[in-house]
């Protein structure tokens, strides 16, 4: 048996398992196309991908560097056009995809050889069934022990993250090759069996590394989202305290008032005077109705907000049954209103005619469902990413926290979130099912 026959894997191996580790990890990001066109997709790549590798096969050993990268740049294009991601994101899932692939190849044509040895038999049904069993055994288990680790909204991948996975990446190809470019050094081999084993055990270290590591940043990504949304919530609990403070104080005023106006009718005065006070009454009044909705933590929160958007000249109109909600936990409430309205009144300031400063509350029972509607009036292009509008803020970092703690909130009580734009009007509803008696 030629040695260097039986080391070298054959291009057309490799580059269908480049295809099939990217493929892996695009089956279980959000893709960017579905049905036939993303089949099409994955099928045109495949034959690319195989026809790069068995072009970079013929390059002299001086390029065989750009070879490599020619293979590593068409799977990045890969996962870019197929799935809606970042570049950063794509080299991310890039580098593990090209690690993976290194790790089946070198195991699919470690067990071939194998065979080779022990049978004498070179076949070509014989490296065709083991690279079906291989690759199968190998990105079938990757695809279960990997999808419930992968991001189902846009990831958050920084460039220094990017750039130690490239490090890992390229330290684990580099020393699994070594004996193919150097093989008189401490770390390499001339022994058939030996390049085998360096190499399968290098990629499979390689790969668990990155896997580890890509465990721990969604560890941390979910310690980061929740302190983040337990900040929130603190916060707009906080407000709602505040705020009954201070309404505690306006009413007081405000009852201080009516006996003042009680007094001054006694007196002899004119009539403009009278509906002057008259006027005065009638505003006391709608005051005091204006948020008795059956909850004192839903009347604090509107009441506080109404005074928010007076300031702001935004006219809020409430048809809310706060009774309905009597069994959520005050900072439930204070996550729901307070989230949302505060979105809702950051929209409307920046609209300029104050007349289409509009914002919309309403909560009532349908059938077997609590519904929390919100609704304000919005100028411009508003896109919908991930389920969350799009932002226009310079700093992304905290975006969504807010629709995110509502989202958490109404999954506590087995309820859903959805968004919605129809017209120049964004509704944001919250549907929770009705406690049972």
């Amino acid at each position: 048996m030629d040695h260097v026959t039986l080391t070298e894997i054959p291009r057309l191996y490799t580059g269908i398992a480049e295809w099939a580790a990217c493929s892996i990890y695009i089956l279980m990001l959000k893709k960017r196309y579905s049905g036939i066109f993303m089949g099409i997709l994955m099928g045109a790549t495949l034959i690319v991908q195989c026809l790069v590798q068995e072009l970079a096969g013929h390059f002299s050993e001086n390029f065989w560097l750009l070879g490599m990268f020619l293979a590593i740049g068409l799977m990045l294009l890969y996962f870019y056009f197929s799935c809606e991601i970042t570049w950063i994101n794509a080299g991310y899932y890039c580098i593990r995809a090209f690690i993976l692939a290194e790790f089946a190849a070198s195991l699919e044509w470690q067990l071939y050889y194998y065979a080779v040895e022990s049978t004498e038999n070179l076949s070509l049904w014989l490296g065709v069934a083991v690279l079906a069993a291989t690759y199968t055994m190998v990105y079938a288990g990757i695809f279960f022990l990997e999808r419930k680790h992968m991001y189902l909204s846009q990831e958050k991948t920084t460039v220094k993250e990017l750039i130690f996975v490239i490090a890992i990446g390229a330290t684990v190809f580099f020393v699994s090759n070594l004996s193919f470019v150097y093989a008189n050094t401490p770390f390499s081999s001339q022994i058939t069996r030996e390049i085998f084993n360096i190499r399968t055990l290098v990629d499979l270290s390689g790969l668990t590394i990155l896997y580890a590591y890509h465990i721990l940043r969604r560890e941390m990504q979910a310690k980061y989202d929740l302190d983040a949304m337990r900040n929130i919530l603190q916060s707009q609990y906080t407000l709602y305290r505040k705020s009954g403070e201070s309404i505690d104080i306006v009413n007081r005023k405000y009852h201080d008032l009516k006996h003042q106006i009680a007094v001054l009718r006694a007196e002899e005065d004119s009539a403009k005077r009278l509906a002057f006070l008259d006027e005065m009454e009638s505003e006391i009044k709608m005051y005091e109705a204006q948020n008795k909705t059956g909850n004192s933590v839903v009347d604090t929160i509107l009441t506080g907000k109404s005074i928010t958007c007076q300031k702001h000249n935004i006219e809020l109109t409430c048809v809310v049954d706060g009774k309905l909600l009597n069994f959520m936990h005050v900072m439930d409430i204070c996550t729901l209103f307070g989230n949302s309205l505060d979105n809702a009144i950051e929209c409307e300031i920046q609209i300029e005619e104050q007349e289409k400063r509009l914002i919309h509350v309403e909560v009532v029972s349908k059938k077997d469902f609590i519904v929390l509607r919100f609704e304000n009036y919005f100028e411009g292009d508003l896109e919908i990413e991930d389920n969350l509008p799009a932002t226009t803020k310079l700093n992304k970092d905290f975006h969504g926290y807010g629709i995110k703690s509502i989202k958490y909130t109404a999954k506590k009580y087995g309820g859903w979130v959805t968004i919605n734009k129809k017209g120049n009007w964004f509704e944001l509803n919250v549907v929770i099912p009705s406690p049972k008696e």
